[in-house]
């Protein structure tokens, strides 16, 4: 499983939105959406 895979399972599991997750990890709802499609992972 990869890592995008990973937070958006454990995201939608959760019932949290990209913007509640980003709010909980101090990033923007952007880097959370470019997780998520494996643009980004840092």
């Amino acid at each position: 499983m990869k890592t995008k895979e990973v937070i958006l399972e454990l995201r939608t599991k959760y019932g949290l939105s990209q913007e509640e997750l980003a709010e909980k990890v101090y990033v923007t709802r952007q880097a959370v959406s470019r997780w998520e499609t494996g643009v980004s992972l840092s």
